[in-house]
């Protein structure tokens, strides 16, 4: 298929870009994955290396990517969505521009589009890394990628491999059908005999409370009371005795201060009759201009343990960049009427003998985050996160393929509990276990299996992949110039 103009390009890019939106959750086509980046590379492939060209034909197909792939953002915050989609997309106009000048773009454009969602992981606000490539593999054969290096990794391939697939249809070229093949072959090999921890051959009882409630509720409509007695009400229907620890979800727990809150007791009497520790989600107002994020132990005496703030806000969601400047245009800030004080602390607690990493709601998306809680000695992994504000179930079924990816990237269980959905346990093949319904109230439990040891990329981290891949694309781009100046 050979387009003649420009504009149909364009739209072409743009249906291209909404094949990758599909294969996110909570569609989760996978294989239009790549399908979508073929499509994307045959058209870059009619262009050739007019950079204005292509850089519209990348903003294009990233668009088609993140507009529905993030659209949950709307109901949040409307002028964030719109930045968001626009600035992402430009990220990867600018890679396509780059990429087809180079010595060989079938090589440097998947690099080059890697690299923006590298940038687009950590800037700005401190990094958005939703409706990405590796998300959408979370239940593909390939996931096990993750283990040797990340969600960078795993989406290079995805690149890649699309790339090769968009060659491999034209009859001279079918040796790029090979090289996919192969490429795909030795990748998840590799994937499957690489370190991915071992059992301690000790495991923790772990209960797992979602008090259930309305969706697509704002915290400022939202009495916090009733969320308190929802979890309350779930966890009185615990009659078990042997639990190691009773978990419940960010912030379901809103005061001025928790230890002199009635709060506080009312878990610490179920705490007491279960004869374990509590993991809590709590807010704390600290003034009118902000309030804390923590996760805090409470044990079975009433005494508070360990505390973990969250590092990681949501921007626009906990906070809002540029505060000032939104409310001098008009946007809607109040809904968000106080930001969140970023925490500083190491991500794991301290829980029945237990060190758990820990990754508070939208932090279990930063790979390096979850990371650190397993390089502390983490021997399972937490996610509590609350998405009640967000209308359907496009971010929390992404939360959960993103909790798959930590839990093989690290070789932990993760146990991932919401109050109003999803909650569920990932073993640390991915394999997700007792996921809950949105607005259920459940209460899991499961006998966790604690790890030890670290996968590839748990030792690694991004760094070094980010380096190879600056390093090829450099050298590409330079020869490519080099090449264009002696013809």
């Amino acid at each position: 298929m050979i387009l003649r103009s420009n504009r149909a390009r364009y739209f072409a890019s743009l249906g291209a870009g909404s094949l990758v939106a599909f294969s996110l959750p909570p569609w989760g086509w996978w294989p239009l994955a790549f399908i979508g980046v073929a499509l994307f590379a045959r058209l870059t492939m009619q262009v050739g290396t007019r950079s204005r060209t292509q850089f519209w034909l990348g903003i294009a197909f990233a668009f088609g990517w993140f507009a529905p792939g993030m659209c949950w953002m709307w109901f949040l915050t409307p002028p964030g969505y719109v930045i968001a989609v626009i600035l992402f997309a430009s990220f990867h106009g600018i890679a396509s521009a780059i990429g087809t000048r180079s010595l060989y773009p079938i090589v440097a454009l998947p690099l080059a589009h890697v690299l923006a969602e590298t940038i687009r992981f950590s800037f700005p606000f401190g990094g958005v890394p939703l409706a990405s490539l590796a998300i959408s593999q979370s239940g593909s054969p390939l996931a096990g990628i993750v283990r040797i290096g990340g969600p960078l990794l795993l989406t290079w391939v995805v690149l890649q491999l699309g790339f090769l697939l968009s060659r491999s249809v034209v009859a001279p070229q079918r040796i790029h059908l090979a090289t996919c093949l192969a490429l795909v072959a030795l990748t998840v090999g590799v994937s499957h005999i690489v370190p991915r921890g071992s059992d301690t051959n000790e495991t923790r009882n772990v209960a797992a409370v979602q008090g259930g409630g309305p969706q697509g509720t704002l915290a400022i409509n939202t009495n916090s009371r009733d969320v308190v007695d929802r979890h309350l009400a779930a966890t009185r229907q615990i009659m078990a005795t042997d639990l190691d620890m009773v978990i419940w979800p960010e912030n379901v727990i809103d005061v001025d201060n928790f230890y002199d809150s009635k709060e506080r007791i009312e878990v610490a009497e179920q705490a007491a009759r279960l004869n374990t520790q509590f993991v809590v989600g709590i807010t704390e107002d600290l003034n009118r201009q902000y309030f804390t994020n923590a996760q805090v132990v409470v044990n079975e005496d009433g005494t508070l343990g360990d505390r973990y703030d969250k590092v990681r806000r949501v921007p626009f969601g906990e906070f809002v960049p540029l505060r000032g400047l939104l409310e001098t245009l008009g946007a809607p800030v109040d809904r968000i009427p106080r930001d969140a004080l970023a925490g500083s602390d190491i991500a794991q607690l301290r829980v029945a003998d237990t060190t758990i990493g820990v990754a508070i709601s939208w932090e279990v998306f930063f790979s390096g985050r979850v990371n650190e809680g397993v390089e502390a000695g983490g021997s399972m992994l937490v996610n509590p996160t609350n998405g009640s504000s967000y209308t359907g179930t496009i971010l929390q079924s992404q939360q959960v393929a993103s909790s798959r990816l930590r839990a093989i990237e690290n070789g932990r269980w993760l146990v991932q509990i919401s109050p109003t959905g999803f909650s569920a346990f990932v073993s640390p093949t991915g394999k997700v276990y007792d996921r809950t319904g949105v607005s259920e109230q459940r209460v899991l439990i499961r006998e966790i299996p604690l790890r030890t040891g670290r996968t590839i990329y748990s030792n690694l981290g991004d760094l070094p992949f980010i380096m190879v891949m600056v390093a090829t694309l450099g050298s590409l781009v330079f020869l490519g110039r080099k090449r264009n100046s002696l013809s």
